[in-house]
């Protein structure tokens, strides 16, 4: 199969209720997906999410920077897909969420190349998983009405969003797990909303209390290495890095200071597939698990970080691709399917998700 053409199209959705953190708020999902169509009429999806605030990137500097790359890729066969993904990585530096979905497009071809479902490509067998779900930042009566209304759905790990205000922060916590059966998992999230000192009060203070939550996700700010260490030697609650780490060097520093738990991986961080997987390999072989997450992603891009968690079931233990659970509607058609907390791989060749349009 030859590339024959690599067009881009805004992919909209309205979200059910705002998504809120400390460091945004988000009312309608606005992705970039990737369309490359092979010259037999094959067509390969990818998908990314602008996080001006995470990647730097913006929708305008992902068409953009899908366009620098696409004149290296047309009249390419898909066969040759090593030398595909390596002029991907390196024709311009950085750009991580739009060569996420130029990977995501590329991976869904050479699966349908081989006809075979993506995860199995990969070596994946798992096929079912449970999401948790986003708690977003409010009142503390909103939270724990959301998260109630989540448990009712069926969800049994909740995903908190804190970090705007510390005070604010531990009384949201206290409060959503009285609220809660002691058998629903606490999440914490605090998108770098912290100090280190800060977190290990604020944690200290939850474990008097006896509330110690399945992680904190990124307490403090991505550059502040020590800050991790501080924290870890002081504190029970596992620590999650996410914002720290976006390349395998970014992680292999936190896990040889044995200054974090668990990693967090996110597509549009290690700039697709090919690095998800070193990642996870990475952290396995240092001892620490994974999760699997996501920006506030469509179904193309969710469905990819499904395959991942397939491939890599060994050590990613933990699944964060709610995202699709947020939309109201979308205009993608899946043979995966999102149910709530539950997410089901099919038999379909390639990723399994393709534009109604298509």
């Amino acid at each position: 199969m030859k590339i024959k053409e690599i067009r881009t199209q805004k992919l909209q959705a309205p979200l059910k209720t705002p998504f809120i953190t400390s460091l945004r708020r988000v009312d309608t999902l606005e992705d970039l997906v990737v369309i490359i169509e092979c010259d037999d009429g094959t067509l390969g999806y990818g998908e990314g999410a602008p996080t001006p605030v995470i990647t730097g990137e913006t929708f305008g500097s992902m068409v953009a920077c899908i366009e620098y790359i696409k004149p290296h890729l047309l009249g390419r066969e898909v066969e040759d897909f090593d030398t595909l993904l390596h002029t991907v990585h390196h024709v311009i530096i950085k750009n991580t969420t739009a060569k996420s979905a130029l990977e995501i497009a590329l991976y869904d071809l050479k699966s349908k190349l081989e006809k075979v479902p993506l995860f199995r490509m990969l070596g994946g067998t798992r096929t079912h998983f449970k999401t948790d779900i986003t708690i977003s930042m409010g009142s503390i009566e909103k939270m724990i009405t959301d998260a109630q209304h989540a448990v009712n759905l069926g969800y049994d790990a909740l995903k908190i969003k804190i970090g705007d205000d510390p005070r604010k922060d531990v009384e949201r916590i206290i409060a959503i797990d009285n609220a809660l059966d002691s058998s629903i998992k606490l999440r914490l999230d605090a998108n770098q909303g912290w100090s280190a000192k800060q977190s290990v009060t604020l944690l200290q203070s939850l474990e008097k209390q006896n509330i110690i939550a399945e992680f904190i996700e990124q307490p403090i700010a991505a550059d502040d290495i020590e800050g991790w260490k501080y924290i870890k030697e002081r504190v029970q609650t596992p620590l999650l890095a996410d914002e720290s780490i976006f390349s395998l060097k970014d992680a292999r520093r936190l896990l040889e200071l044995e200054a974090i738990d668990y990693v967090n991986i996110k597509l549009a961080k290690t700039a697709g597939i090919t690095q998800a997987l070193a990642l996870a390999d990475l952290s396995k072989s240092y001892g620490a698990k994974c999760m699997i997450g996501c920006m506030l992603e469509g179904p193309i891009s969710v469905a990819a970080g499904v395959h991942i968690a397939s491939a890599k079931a060994d050590c990613i233990t933990m699944i964060d691709l709610d995202a699709v659970s947020l939309l109201s509607s979308h205009p993608v058609q899946s043979t995966i399917v999102f149910n709530e907390s539950e997410i089901i791989l099919s038999e379909t060749v390639g990723v399994g998700v393709k534009l109604s349009s298509d």
